[in-house]
C-alpha cells in the first residue's frame, strides 16, 4: 500500500511541477518578448496594456521612424496628454544621411502631434561646434525643421531609415 501511495504521490507532484515549469517558461517568454521589442508587441507594465512598436506609433503621427535610435524600443505613451517618453539603454548620438548629428539622453520626452514634436527634453543637435537643446521639430512632406536656439531645416528623407546610436560619455 505504501508503494502505491508513494507512486501516486510522485505522479501528482510531477504533474504539479510540470505545470509550474510551464508557467515559469511562459513568463520568461513574455518577458523576453517585451524586452526584445522589434515587431513584437510590448507590454506597458504601468497600465498592463499591450502597446505597438515605437515605429508604428511614429508613423501614425506622420513622424519619420528613424528620428529615434534603433535602441529606442521601450517607451511610455499617454494617449490623453500625448506625452511620449522614450527610454534608451545609454546616451547616444546619430549621424544622419545629411551629416546632421542628434544626441539623445537616456530618457527623451516629447509632446507628439501629427507632424510635430514639441516640449522636447533629452535631445540636442549639433550646430557648428556646439550641441544645442532641441525644443521643437516640425515634419513636412520633404523637410524637417529643428528649433534649437535657432530654426534649422533639413531634408526629411535623411530621417526615414532607422539607425544605430553610437554610445558616448555624456549628454
Amino acid at each position: 500500500m505504501d508503494m502505491v501511495m508513494n507512486k501516486a504521490g510522485s505522479y501528482l507532484i510531477g504533474q504539479k511541477a510540470g505545470k509550474e515549469f510551464n508557467s515559469v517558461t511562459n513568463d520568461l517568454n513574455n518577458l523576453q518578448n517585451s524586452i526584445t521589442g522589434g515587431t513584437k508587441k510590448l507590454v506597458n507594465k504601468m497600465k498592463g496594456k499591450t502597446q505597438r512598436p515605437l515605429p508604428e506609433l511614429l508613423k501614425e503621427y506622420e513622424i519619420p521612424t528613424g528620428i529615434f535610435p534603433r535602441e529606442a524600443t521601450n517607451y511610455e505613451f499617454n494617449e490623453e496628454t500625448k506625452k511620449l517618453t522614450v527610454h534608451l539603454p545609454e546616451i547616444c548620438e546619430i549621424t544622419y544621411r545629411d551629416a546632421s548629428i542628434v544626441r539623445f539622453n537616456n530618457t527623451v520626452s516629447v509632446h507628439i502631434e501629427k507632424g510635430k514634436l514639441d516640449e522636447i527634453e533629452g535631445m540636442k543637435t549639433k550646430v557648428m561646434f556646439l550641441f544645442i537643446t532641441v525644443s521643437v521639430i516640425l515634419f513636412e512632406q520633404t523637410e524637417i525643421h529643428f528649433t534649437a536656439g535657432l530654426r534649422r531645416t533639413r531634408p526629411r528623407n535623411a530621417y526615414e531609415a532607422i539607425r544605430d546610436g553610437i554610445g558616448i560619455d555624456k549628454f
